[in-house]
């Protein structure tokens, strides 16, 4: 009774304007091996900010094939399980289960704000593709959480993080931490003035891990060095400690 003639995507209770051209039918989760469909009919609304649209059903987001419960099934296996064992299972095509993961990931962004509270933040990038291509990630480091990505590396696309988050959010950050890209913090440091940036971190040499990486990296020293090092395998920890210089 709650959810009748209500438009399917304000939600706004509208007078009603016909009882629809038919039936439809929704897909709900199978019966073991068995495919299931939801059918029931269809009536139509008057929204005075959308015109005539479909009224509004509580099993099913609006325009949507599937019920919730198979939105929901879909999207957790497809974030838990490989894209051919989410197809197999549901024997749905992995286009609809894209669409599947944006109706899903709407609904909880429209009932949740992933901004709220943020304190301590992170800013890094990552890379998703062959030839660099690469994301923009932003953590919430009291809430272990990713709170923001979006395709790019360059201050731009960190810039519209901070749009989304507003001047006065921004206000409440009290920590950014990053690596040394240029970019994180010349946009850190003109939206977050008062928030440092950690210096930059020296890199490892390349190849497996040593002795001399291991212990460089418990005592967090490097030792010195002139033009290019060699880093011995065979070399024992304990020298480094006493100040020993690597052979170049």
């Amino acid at each position: 009774k709650g959810v009748r003639r209500r438009c399917g995507r304000c939600g706004r209770r509208c007078p009603g304007f016909d009882r629809g051209e038919s039936r439809r039918r929704w897909r709900a989760l199978d019966l073991a091996v068995v495919r299931a469909y939801l059918e029931a009919e269809a009536p139509r609304v008057c929204c005075p900010e959308h015109g005539m649209v479909v009224a509004a059903v509580p099993w099913a987001h609006h325009g949507a094939g599937h019920t919730r419960a198979f939105d929901d099934t879909a999207a957790w296996l497809a974030v838990h399980t490989s894209k051919q064992a989410v197809r197999e299972l549901l024997r749905v095509a992995w286009a609809t289960v894209a669409r599947i993961v944006t109706r899903v990931v709407a609904d909880a962004e429209a009932n949740r704000d992933r901004f709220a509270g943020l304190r301590r933040i992170g800013i890094d990038e990552v890379s998703y593709k062959k030839g660099r291509r690469c994301l923009t990630v932003v953590v919430d480091h009291e809430a272990g959480r990713l709170v923001w990505a979006a395709p790019g590396h360059d201050a731009t696309t960190l810039g519209r993080f901070f749009d989304a988050l507003g001047q006065a959010r921004c206000q409440q950050v009290r920590l950014v931490s990053a690596d040394a890209a240029e970019w994180i913090a010349t946009v850190v440091a003109e939206r977050c003035p008062s928030k440092a940036l950690p210096g930059p971190v020296p890199r490892r040499p390349s190849g497996p891990p040593t002795r001399w990486t291991r212990c460089a990296a418990r005592s967090g020293t490097r030792p010195a060095r002139t033009g290019r090092v060699r880093w011995r395998a065979n070399s024992r920890a304990p020298a480094m400690r006493r100040g020993r210089t690597l052979a170049t």
